[in-house]
C-alpha cells in the first residue's frame, strides 16, 4: 500500500513517538554492548502455528529504517504466511536494531492478527455473497486506530468510519437527545449537505421503515437476531424500501453466526470483535552474524 506524502510523514511522527515511549532515555542495556556497533543481519520470523495473514510490514520497514537499518527482503501485507515463514530480513547495527525489536514486534503481532481474524471473516461471508462487506467498527484502540483499520484492510474487510467526521452516524444516544428519527434526518441533512452519507441505527423495523422514509442512506440493524434481521428485510422489499438504502447488521456478530447474517443478503456486516478482541499472532526477531 503507498501512502500519500502528507500520510507516510504523519505515520513516520506517530511511530517515532511510539519508538520514544519504548526507549525513554535510552537502551542501557543495548547501549552498554561492548559489541553494539558492529553490523549484523536479522531476520523476523513467524511462530504461530496456524496460518496467517501478515500486517504491518510497511511499519516494521518505517521503524527499522528510522535507526538506518537495511531492509534487504520482506514479504507484502495481506500475504498468507505459513509457520516458520521468514516475514522480513534486514542489516544495521545490532544497537540499532535490538532498540527497534519489541516495538516492530508488537506492531506486527497485533495488526497480523487482526488481519488474520478478518480474513476467516471474510472467507465465510464470500461464500454466500461476495459483494457483502465485512467492515471494522471504532472499537479500536486509542493511537492505534489507523493501524487497527489498516490490518482489517489487508485482511479483506472495509474500515468503515475511521473519524467521527467520516460520516453521519446516528446512533442511540443522539436519539435520545433528539428524540425522533423523522426530525433529526431531514435537520442534519439540511445542515451537511446532500454529499455526506447519513446511517441511522435502529432498533425494530418500524424504526427502520421510519429511519428509509426520512432520508437515511444506510440504516444499522443494531442487535438484531437473525431472524429478526430476515423479517425486518423482507417487510422492506414488500414495501419497495429495500433498494433504496444500504443495509448494515451490528452487534454480536461472531464466526459462529456471520454465516446466517450474510444469508439475509445485507450490503454490510460490522464486526467489532476484529478490533477488540482479536488474538495477536506469535513473530521473533533473531539476529545472525
Amino acid at each position: 500500500m503507498i501512502l500519500p506524502l502528507f500520510d507516510y510523514l504523519e505515520l513516520r511522527k506517530i511511530l517515532r513517538n511510539f519508538i520514544t515511549e519504548d526507549l525513554g532515555t535510552g537502551d542501557i542495556t543495548s547501549e552498554n554492548l561492548e559489541r553494539g556497533n558492529q553490523l549484523v543481519s536479522a531476520f523476523i520470523i513467524y511462530k504461530s502455528r496456524k496460518n496467517g495473514i501478515l500486517s504491518g510490514i510497511e511499519e516494521v520497514k518505517i521503524l527499522f529504517d528510522m535507526f538506518g537499518c537495511d531492509i534487504i527482503h520482506t514479504k507484502e501485507d495481506g500475504h498468507e504466511i505459513s509457520p516458520y515463514t521468514k516475514v522480513i530480513q534486514l542489516r544495521g547495527k545490532a544497537t540499532d536494531i535490538l532498540k527497534v525489536e519489541r516495538t516492530a514486534l508488537n506492531l506486527l503481532m497485533r495488526m497480523s492478527g487482526i488481519a488474520t481474524n478478518t480474513r476467516t471473516f471474510v472467507e465465510i461471508v464470500n461464500k454466500i455473497d461476495s459483494s457483502i462487506i465485512v467492515s471494522a467498527t471504532r472499537k479500536t484502540a486509542p493511537g492505534l486506530r489507523i493501524f487497527d483499520k489498516k490490518a482489517v484492510m489487508a485482511g479483506g474487510g472495509s474500515s468503515h468510519r475511521l473519524r467521527l467526521d467520516d460520516m453521519v452516524l446516528i446512533k442511540s444516544n443522539h436519539l435520545q437527545v433528539e428524540k425522533s428519527i423523522t426530525k433529526i434526518i431531514p435537520f442534519i441533512r439540511k445542515n451537511v449537505g446532500s454529499s455526506i452519507k447519513i446511517e441511522c441505527e435502529v432498533k425494530n423495523s418500524f424504526e427502520a421503515i421510519e429511519a428509509i422514509r426520512a432520508g437515511a442512506d444506510i440504516i444499522m440493524l443494531d442487535n438484531f437476531s437473525p431472524s429478526n434481521v430476515g423479517k425486518t428485510i423482507n417487510k422492506l422489499r414488500k414495501l419497495n424500501l429495500r433498494e433504496k438504502v444500504k443495509i448494515e447488521i451490528s452487534g454480536g456478530i461472531t464466526d459462529g453466526n456471520i454465516a446466517e447474517y450474510a444469508s439475509y443478503k445485507p450490503d454490510i456486516i460490522s464486526v467489532g470483535y476484529l478490533t477488540h478482541s482479536s488474538t495477536s499472532l506469535d513473530f521473533s526477531l533473531r539476529i545472525s552474524n
